[in-house]
């Protein structure tokens, strides 16, 4: 999957109703919102086809396994942000960023850093 649809699979998993991206119609976000206040759920078409062929295929890139938080230091880290300051910006202390990293590490089954900005490189997650 690319940064678009992991973003759009985590925010929708965390309860959220709907998923637009900003490129989206006008008309496209009204009825959007007319079906999220009838109490529905909603993704554009093109978002609903690339999930729907995500799921057939079964395999799930590692990076899916990721908390949310984990998920978040994980593009601070690869963004190459130090823990102190991925600490700062999330208000966690080191330590539990620190962590956080460990699992990540180990869930995504690399080494260090710099193969974790590789990963981040290779399946689109970051620019």
């Amino acid at each position: 999957m690319h940064d678009e649809e992991a973003y759009a699979v985590r925010v929708l998993k965390g309860g959220a109703s709907g998923y637009l991206t900003k490129e989206s119609a006008p008309a496209e976000l009204a009825a959007a919102v007319r079906k999220v206040a009838r109490g529905g759920r909603y993704v554009s078409a093109s978002l609903a086809e690339t999930l729907a062929d995500h799921l057939s295929d079964g395999d799930r890139p590692p990076h899916d396994t990721l908390s949310t938080r984990e998920f978040q230091v994980f593009c601070l880290m690869a963004e190459g942000k130090s823990l102190t300051e991925i600490a700062r910006s999330l208000f966690l202390s080191v330590k539990t960023v620190s962590t956080h990293r460990a699992r990540i590490l180990q869930k995504l089954r690399i080494r260090n850093n710099a193969e974790l900005v590789q990963y981040a490189l290779r399946h689109g997650l970051i620019s």
